[in-house]
């Protein structure tokens, strides 16, 4: 990816963040046929290090497949992965921009914050892994339900059937990109127009990209 010194987010709780409110990553391989893309909900955790000590950890991202997606057989010699977590995205209109009016040497863009995520897959073809990630993802993203739906619901049977068609994988992370692209290169005045403008329209993404430009440190 790209990326302009001004632009790059490296702090690890900024990334986790915007994984843990954007959970729906594309799961990115390289198989024996080429690139492959998958979309997928993904749970994200912080875990102590390997062997035990606390000046490291490890963050894993885990999903599950269909049985007949071939992507979890591949992963067997192809493992290497990259998971792409899409924040808030939002066009930036010239015209918002003061100086534009002034000498009209802006155009036209698109702000936004994307974290990657890179590591190797694992394959964990047991009902107790997914069974588990099951329950926590439903858990998570059944939270704002007035009634919110759980595994116990439906007969067992019918969810043993469905867990036995799916496969788990598991991602540990081995580098975190970030790119909060906010107009960090632009001057302030410019820069807080723009902002301005988003936060008076009425989407949420528009709204969240305006923040994030009031809050990101400018480049000079």
């Amino acid at each position: 990816m790209y990326m302009p010194a001004h632009f790059e987010e490296n702090r690890p709780e900024v990334l986790h963040r915007l994984i843990a409110e954007q959970p729906f990553g594309a799961l990115i391989t390289h198989g024996p046929h080429g690139l492959d893309a998958n979309h997928l909900p993904f749970e994200a955790q912080l875990l102590p290090a390997a062997d035990g000590t606390s000046e490291a950890s490890r963050y894993v991202l885990r999903a599950h497949v269909a049985r007949a997606n071939p992507v979890w057989q591949e992963a067997a010699t192809h493992p290497d992965a990259l998971v792409i977590f899409q924040g808030p995205a939002a066009y930036i209109s010239p015209s918002w921009y003061p100086s534009k009016h002034e000498a009209h040497k802006q155009v036209p863009t698109y702000n936004y914050m994307v974290v990657h995520a890179h590591g190797r897959i694992v394959v964990h073809d047991d009902e107790s892994f997914v069974r588990g990630l099951v329950a926590r993802l439903t858990r998570k993203m059944e939270a704002g339900e007035a009634v919110p739906w759980k595994m116990g619901d439906a007969p067992a049977d019918f969810i043993a059937q469905m867990l036995g068609a799916i496969v788990g994988i598991e991602i540990e992370v081995t580098r975190l990109v970030g790119k909060w692209k906010l107009g960090q290169n632009k001057a302030a005045a410019d820069r807080r127009g723009a902002a301005q403008t988003l936060l008076a329209r009425d989407g949420d993404e528009q709204k969240a990209v305006g923040q994030a430009m009031l809050d990101a440190p400018p480049a000079f």
